[in-house]
């Protein structure tokens, strides 16, 4: 059962991104000219992306990968060319519409299914792999944790999601808020340590059967986000 600060939380970040970030994200996939702030978060962002696409194999033929979170689907193209059959699934459903619509005509043949809702809803069936970049770093670090614990229940092989590792220049930047104006403002993320998520995963029963490997932090500009990667035992 999912606890009432994920809820809130989840409903939060529905607001903000079917309404006030919604323009902001599709300039952001579009490749339309951006201020300094929002073009180093947009370079940041390629670079987990191909962070993450580095960690899974390049023949993904025969894979189910769940993309949580999946924005305007940029890995969920990413996994559907390397041969996966892939869900996208994110909380906004114009940011799913706008997926849809801009969907590559080499991934039209049925590889990718949009769906608009929750990553943790278990009528999304199971999956050798998920990924989940920057979907759950607005959410505390317990609630993140059951997140994928929940995840880890019906996935097969690989977990990878991104987590904010706490730095004293993001420190400074999540009290000041200033990063964006306070009309685009997105909901705060949670830093969190490295040595606090780890251990958090290792004291999770459900997650009893999955390994952390290696992490992998990309810093680029405004935008600061670590890679960590569960895999079976």
């Amino acid at each position: 059962m999912e606890s009432p600060t994920y809820k809130a939380r989840r409903d939060e970040v529905r607001t903000y991104f079917d309404s006030t970030a919604l323009d902001a994200w599709k300039r952001f996939a579009g490749g339309s000219p951006l201020g300094r702030i929002r073009d180093s978060v947009r370079a940041g962002r390629s670079q987990m992306r191909e962070t993450i696409l580095s960690r899974l194999p390049s023949d993904l033929q025969g894979w189910r990968i769940l993309d949580a979170g999946c924005g305007t689907g940029a890995i969920s193209v990413a996994l559907a060319r390397r041969g996966a059959s892939v869900v996208g699934v994110d909380l906004s459903p114009e940011t799913i519409a706008y997926a849809q619509e801009n969907l590559p005509a080499d991934c039209r043949d049925g590889a990718i299914e949009f769906r608009h809702g929750d990553m943790l809803d278990s009528g999304l069936g199971p999956f050798d792999a998920v990924v989940a970049m920057d979907s759950l770093i607005h959410y505390s670090t317990p609630d993140a944790v059951e997140a994928l614990a929940r995840l880890g229940a019906r996935t097969r092989h690989t977990l990878l999601f991104t987590y904010v590792p706490r730095t004293p220049l993001l420190a400074a930047m999540h009290l000041t808020g200033r990063l964006f104006p306070k009309r685009s403002r997105a909901p705060s993320v949670t830093p969190t340590s490295p040595e606090a998520i780890a251990a958090q995963i290792a004291e999770s029963p459900a997650l009893i059967d999955w390994q952390a490997y290696d992490r992998s932090r990309v810093s680029h500009g405004f935008y600061t986000s670590e890679l960590l990667e569960l895999m079976r035992r």
